[in-house]
């Protein structure tokens, strides 16, 4: 199974967003983390994982509660080793620009829980930094809903449970943690599924 005929020309990408707050237009970046995939042996699995630190961009409004939340309590520490919003898409999305060549798709398309706040605010970062995007600018898989028809969930917690998968609370709401568990729980239900209904891929 190539990656690019599985999912009609995108590659699919995991991410999470971790942020200062609810609107993307007003409040800061302050993680991302992106997963690739690939297939070995007609299963897909994990093949990289990035993540960057980000410095709020001028101006950002940053909501105490979002930052007691995902514990970033101080964005601006020098030991987040943190990017600009530019430098951290750009550094992102060079490996993800490389591997859509690589496997012959047409763009990334991103793998979420609840993907839409994710997606969101990345477009608003890459409207602010005029970084060119790989990824789709609207379309993307949900793992809520996905879970939901896989496991009768819709928590990440719950349903990186029901599918076998360990999940530690004390890791929760950092940005590579949430995406790795994201993309562990795409595997899963793209590969239970590819399993029972392999005649009609």
């Amino acid at each position: 199974m190539k990656i690019n005929q599985r999912f009609r020309g995108f590659l699919p990408v995991a991410a999470d967003i971790e942020t200062a707050g609810f609107d993307p237009e007003k409040n800061a970046v302050l993680e991302i983390a992106m997963v690739t995939f690939t297939y070995v042996d007609a299963k897909l699995v994990i093949k990289d994982s990035f993540a960057e630190n980000i410095l709020p961009f001028a101006g950002a409004e940053l909501n105490p509660e979002a930052l007691e939340f995902n514990g970033v309590f101080d964005p601006y520490h020098p030991l987040r080793y943190a990017l600009t919003e530019k430098e951290a898409l750009e550094k992102l999305f060079a490996p993800i620009m490389k591997e859509i060549k690589n496997c012959k798709c047409s763009r990334a398309i991103l793998v979420g829980h609840n993907p839409w706040f994710d997606l969101h605010f990345l477009n608003a970062a890459i409207k602010r930094t005029g970084v060119k995007s790989p990824f789709h600018a609207f379309s993307s898989f949900d793992t809520a809903t996905l879970g939901a028809l896989a496991y009768g969930h819709t928590v990440l917690a719950e349903i990186v449970k029901r599918a076998g998968i360990d999940w530690q609370d004390n890791h929760a709401h950092s940005a590579i943690y949430d995406a790795n568990k994201t993309a562990r729980v795409f595997c899963e239900i793209v590969n239970s599924w590819d399993s029972i209904n392999s005649d009609k891929i």
